[in-house]
């Protein structure tokens, strides 16, 4: 992966504390949608909240496994306050909007994490949730986690695509229409082979006129 930038704009807001400002970075994924990527922080709470409920009935299905049409305050508190450590949130936006959200969460000092992550429907099968899962390995790396996991519905095949073939070696069961996924998030060389050609193609054009 490359370096990620450190200097780029938090959106004019104020940065809470601890926020790791070194996530930040600016992408170009499929269907040439250029994306900013930055840690998640409290004032965001508006543009959660529309993010949600702009999303089909099924997408929400398959995030949370039920009808969940609308966050409650309690849900975009916890969603929007994070300590960038233990439990940490990237967003995607393109043109100033929220398109996707993604986080990871663990007890604190475990090196076994739980990921999960929603795309927006318009901008899904563009690469964001490979995007997201690539950025939240390598923020949980730094931390010192070493394992994710993650629960998803049978259905979601494109959710299972993702993981599956991120370069991980990943092992999973399934229970009553759940698959539960668990893959060490180490750079092997397969892993860092896959994320090299994503990355390739994440790259901002550069040059006169761009």
């Amino acid at each position: 992966m490359p370096a990620l930038s450190p200097n780029a704009p938090a959106g004019g807001r104020d940065r809470p504390a601890g926020y790791p400002a070194d996530l930040e970075r600016e992408v170009v994924v499929a269907g040439g949608l250029r994306c900013h990527v930055r840690p998640i922080r409290p004032d965001d709470a508006p543009q959660l909240v529309a993010f949600h409920r702009q999303l089909s009935p099924q997408s929400v299905y398959l995030r949370f496994f039920s009808f969940h049409p609308v966050l409650s305050d309690a849900e975009v508190a916890r969603f929007t306050s994070v300590d960038y450590v233990d439990r940490l949130a990237l967003v995607v936006t393109a043109a100033a909007r929220l398109i996707a959200v993604g986080r990871f969460d663990r007890d604190p000092g475990a090196t076994e994490a739980e990921v999960a992550f929603v795309v927006a429907d318009d901008a899904q099968r563009h690469g964001v949730g490979s995007l997201l899962l690539d950025d939240l390995a390598h923020a949980a790396r730094q931390r010192g986690v070493e394992t994710f996991t993650a629960d998803t519905l049978a259905e979601n095949a494109h959710m299972l695509h993702v993981f599956r073939h991120a370069g991980f070696p990943v092992t999973s069961g399934v229970e009553y229409g759940t698959v539960s996924l668990r893959f060490p998030i180490a750079l092997t060389a397969a892993a860092q082979a896959a994320l090299d050609v994503r990355e390739a193609a994440r790259l901002v054009p550069t040059g006169p006129g761009r």
